[in-house]
């Protein structure tokens, strides 16, 4: 087979299967990431010069997986001369009966389990889980994962190098949880995911908006979760991002301006994930007690499939916000279910609530907090409070598309 073409076949593979690859010979590596990965590398440059001559294996996985193995012990035994502790671990992975590989479908899927358990297990901060898993999970490159983070190229691959050696020292096993356990972990993975997503809906800073292959990650984070692990809110945070993202057209101008819910032209939501995401929601509802992120999915619902703004219904998400607040009761919670009460009964009840929650404090450096009762004032024919409330959001915002719809709702109002 020409060259050119063992390259297009190796580059397709290594987009689609390099990460069960890897999943697997961490696993036969004694969950060593570093050897693991540099295996990996090895198993793909090995496969490009041998496959022009033996052609492509039936199970070119099985046989990437075998021959990184290979390579890791290969690579051992040539620095064991150097460090005694290399060779001994060399002869453990040639004798161990666990590190022999698998090529049935099941332990495959199980390994890819594992390294999303291991990256987001809940002795690492939340920013190493996050940077972990994009890196490990998804193969994002650390340029990549440092720009859509806004962070230096040089912190975040520290941060990728002290969660491994975490991983390391403090011992943490390469494996799925045990069942009394899987809750618990899952709810770690599920924030990930969830990290991951919003950040990609609605970057925390930054010029732009919305960041699409990151979106494009957590979703596919997702689907690999529910077909791996179909639990309930498995399904919930699926349908959520699902549901969140068919409106991401619609979200912007075409100058990366930001466009509010009640004027997106529902036109140009994407039709099919809102499909899939609205039957996700039932089957979620339907496999058991909803928790926070089912919820959420069921509000997003309703937004979805209301034909206009001013057809949603917005007792039904009044209601889905006092159930959400059983589960989650956050002062963001609140907050959104201030802003359906007051699309509900009105501008007043919903500045009411709003105001109780100032009252406490804890959303004060909140931007959308004070923007939400500037529209409010603003909706109630009080231009003067409204002004006063979008300055303090401008003082406090930090993304670039929703300052300056903040500050052309405020010109609005100052002429």
């Amino acid at each position: 087979m020409p060259p050119h073409c063992i390259e297009d076949h190796l580059a397709t593979l290594y987009q689609t299967e390099s990460r069960r690859v890897l999943a697997t010979l961490i696993r036969l590596l004694n969950g060593n990431f570093e050897l693991a990965e540099d295996a990996l590398q090895d198993a793909f440059t090995a496969a490009f010069s041998q496959w022009q001559h033996d052609g492509i294996p039936e199970n070119p996985r099985a046989w990437l997986v075998s021959t990184g193995r290979f390579k890791a012990i290969d690579s051992l035994r040539k620095n064991s001369r150097l460090d005694a502790t290399q060779a001994a671990f060399a002869r453990l992975l040639e004798n161990d009966p666990q590190s022999t590989p698998f090529e049935e479908e099941e332990p495959i899927e199980d390994d890819r389990l594992r390294l999303i358990f291991t990256c987001c297990h809940p002795s690492l901060s939340g920013e190493a889980r996050i940077a972990l898993t994009l890196r490990e999970v998804c193969g994002l490159t650390t340029e990549a994962i440092a720009a859509a983070f806004l962070v230096p190229v040089a912190t975040l691959a520290q941060r990728i190098v002290r969660a491994k050696n975490k991983i390391r020292d403090a011992g943490i096993p390469y494996q799925i949880p045990e069942p009394s356990a899987l809750s618990e972990r899952l709810d770690a993975v599920l924030s990930v995911v969830y990290l991951v997503f919003n950040e990609a809906y609605s970057a925390s800073s930054g010029a732009e908006l919305t960041q699409q292959a990151l979106s494009v990650e957590a979703i596919r984070l997702g689907r690999l979760l529910q077909t791996l692990l179909p639990e309930t809110e498995v399904m919930g945070l699926l349908a959520l991002m699902l549901l969140h993202d068919a409106r991401r057209a619609a979200r912007t101008t075409a100058a990366g301006d930001l466009i509010p819910l009640e004027e997106q032209d529902r036109v140009l939501w994407n039709r099919e994930q809102i499909r899939e995401g609205s039957e996700l929601v039932v089957k979620a509802l339907q496999s058991g007690p909803p928790g926070a992120y089912t919820l959420q999915a069921a509000i997003a619902a309703v937004h979805a499939e209301a034909p206009s703004a001013e057809a949603t219904d917005w007792a039904e998400i009044t209601g889905l916000y006092d159930l959400l607040l059983r589960f989650n009761p956050s002062p963001v919670v609140e907050l959104n279910r201030a802003v359906a009460l007051a699309m509900r009964d009105g501008p007043e009840t919903g500045l009411q609530a709003i105001d109780r929650l100032m009252e406490r404090n804890d959303l004060q450096r909140y931007h959308l907090l004070h923007a939400a009762r500037a529209d409010l004032y603003r909706r109630l024919d009080e231009p003067q409070q409204a002004i006063l409330c979008y300055q303090q959001a401008l003082e406090l915002v930090l993304q670039e598309p929703e300052r300056r719809f903040l500050q052309r709702r405020l010109a609005s109002l100052q002429k």
